[in-house]
């Protein structure tokens, strides 16, 4: 495993983790500035690492993160154990590596955008009139007409988030695998979703975008007012995130088809 000799410490503004910081951690290192660092621990909860990284995303300079979870739910982070063992911690962690999504948004006045999701780009209804989507995968047409609430698509590591709320399948992380899924579909009836390889590039045009608007939400992104999605895993863009043995991403996603 490789050695981090500078390290940077990230603080949630939860009181939780902010008390845990100025108890503890801001004492147990040199720490340094994250843009000198060779990898950075994030004391929070999901949110605030997906927060992280997406400003390493942003910037350009992506390094390892090692979570401490001091928020609730924690299924990007660690578990908040003794300071003291944090530093040996580090040195045995093992690395995940997540490629997010890239989204290439334009909405109806033409303006184009570029952003990445490391959960999921989910198509959502703006009014009561339910959207109505093209959905292409390749090029090729797969559904002329999708009449729905939304549509998602989910990477491996977001596909336990609001996929799986959305009756989605949970993906392996391993899997090279990503997963397209209706919310609240109404037409075509029998149509559930579908598992894609990751290599796929998967388009979403808004039909009647006028009289039926759709926003995008990519991650915590929201766009508003959407004309077509373009959507492809960004492999330019692999994140690297730090798991103590034994409580690993890809464990989690497996242990998590057996909660009942």
């Amino acid at each position: 495993m490789p050695e981090y000799n500078r390290l940077a410490l990230l603080v949630s503004d939860a009181p939780r983790a902010l008390e845990a910081a100025d108890g503890d951690f801001r004492t147990i290192a040199d720490w340094v500035p994250l843009q000198d660092a060779e990898a950075v621990v994030v004391l929070g909860g999901d949110g605030f690492m997906l927060q992280t990284l997406h400003a390493m995303l942003d910037v350009g300079r992506i390094i390892p993160a090692y979570g401490l979870n001091l928020g609730t739910v924690g299924f990007l982070m660690n578990r908040n154990r003794n300071p003291e063992t944090l530093l040996k911690r580090i040195g045995k962690a093992k690395p995940h590596h997540i490629a997010p999504l890239r989204m290439v948004a334009r909405t109806q006045d033409g303006a184009q955008h570029t952003f990445c999701a490391i959960n999921e780009v989910s198509l959502l209804r703006e009014t009561r009139q339910t959207a109505k989507l093209e959905v292409t995968v390749d090029d090729k047409v797969r559904i002329p007409e999708l009449v729905c609430d939304g549509v998602l698509l989910a990477t491996p590591a977001g596909s336990t988030a609001y996929n799986l709320s959305a009756d989605g399948p949970i993906l392996p992380l391993d899997s090279s695998l990503i997963a397209l899924t209706p919310i609240s579909p109404f037409r075509p009836r029998r149509w559930h979703g579908a598992i894609l390889p990751d290599r796929s590039r998967v388009g979403l045009r808004v039909l009647e975008a006028e009289k039926r608007p759709v926003s995008v939400v990519a991650d915590q992104r929201e766009l508003r007012d959407v004309a077509q999605v373009d959507l492809e895993i960004a492999r330019d863009s692999e994140l690297t995130l730090l798991f103590d043995p034994g409580h690993a991403l890809d464990e989690r996603i497996v242990a998590e088809q057996f909660v009942v």
